[in-house]
């Protein structure tokens, strides 16, 4: 083949000759780019090989060179394909020349570029395939640029074969890769997904606050509804309650004492106003030596207006401004 890049816009003619021989015999199989001639196929054989490109008028270009440093091989013939659960063993029939590379190229459905492996036989392995993929596989022959130097040319390609579950089928399932999420609705997306995540987070935390306190109830401090008990009393509530509520205490009672009698256990506290009165009429009167009054004694007026409260036989008025504890 000549320069394909600078078209001459004419029809080029190729003479050879091999060793041994001593007329030119013209190309019979020519190469054509655009509609002119650009290359010249061969018959092999060994040895030197003289060339005459010519046009109508003359001779542009002779040389002579070892035929094999015009090499091209041969498409692979006679491929076979042999599986072993996921190695494959690609094989064809060997050239006769030396010095080549067979080389198998394979894809799978979800590949956009072909990988190669070569070997020195047609006797390629391949290993690490997947027997669920669809795989496209092609085969051709190199030749080494150190038997045949760098103007040599590949063979073309065997006829493309497809293999699936080390079975082979007539072609592979198209496929095509999902289109590409435009980046402000993948934004969007995201935010809402965001906000979703952290909605379902609060709604658990609240939930979760709920049982809670289904379960364990709240109980009140009773720092919050007696100020001082604790920081001033240490807890003592008959302190605190006579320093806040002027409440007059208990009297204790022995530990002997298996009767408790009602008038022991009533106490009734008055307003100072009900207080004054009856302090002095009790003072007025001559009491006997075991505590009872004399029959002469006046008696105590009940107190008018509030409310009546009967208790063990006695009978009591209670005021706005006065309490009975039992």
């Amino acid at each position: 083949m000549w320069n394909l890049t600078d078209p001459m816009g004419t029809n080029l003619t190729v003479l050879y000759r091999f060793d041994m021989e001593t007329v030119d015999t013209p190309c019979t199989h020519y190469l054509l780019h655009q509609g002119f001639t650009s290359g010249c196929v061969l018959p092999a054989q060994r040895g030197v090989l003289h060339l005459t490109i010519r046009n109508e008028t003359h001779i542009l270009d002779t040389r002579s060179r070892l035929a094999s440093d015009f090499l091209k091989p041969g498409t692979p013939r006679d491929v076979t394909f042999l599986w072993q659960e996921d190695k494959l063993t690609v094989t064809c029939t060997d050239l006769v020349y030396n010095g080549l590379l067979y080389e198998v190229q394979f894809r799978s459905v979800f590949d956009t570029k072909w990988q190669s492996k070569e070997a020195k036989t047609c006797n390629v392995a391949i290993e690490g395939l997947d027997g669920d993929k669809c795989y496209y596989f092609r085969v051709r022959v190199k030749t080494r640029e150190a038997y045949y130097g760098p103007d040599t040319f590949p063979s073309d390609w065997s006829e493309v074969t497809h293999w699936h579950s080390a079975r082979l089928r007539d072609s592979c399932p198209d496929w095509q890769s999902p289109p590409q999420m435009k980046f402000p609705q993948f934004i969007l997306i995201s935010t809402l997904l965001s906000l979703l995540i952290v909605s379902l987070l609060l709604l658990s935390l609240w939930k979760l606050q709920r049982v809670k306190n289904l379960l364990m109830p709240y109980v009140p401090d009773p720092k919050c509804s007696f100020p001082g008990l604790f920081e001033d009393h240490k807890g003592d509530f008959q302190r605190w309650i006579l320093d806040t509520q002027n409440v007059v205490p208990m009297t204790k009672m022995d530990i002997g004492d298996k009767e408790c009698h009602l008038e022991d256990a009533l106490v009734v506290q008055l307003s100072k106003a009900e207080a004054e009165p009856s302090s002095m009429t009790t003072q007025s009167s001559p009491q006997t030596g075991d505590g009872e009054a004399t029959e002469g004694s006046p008696q105590l007026n009940v107190p008018q207006g509030g409310n009546m409260v009967s208790l063990g036989g006695f009978t009591f008025t209670m005021r706005d401004n006065s309490y009975m504890m039992l």
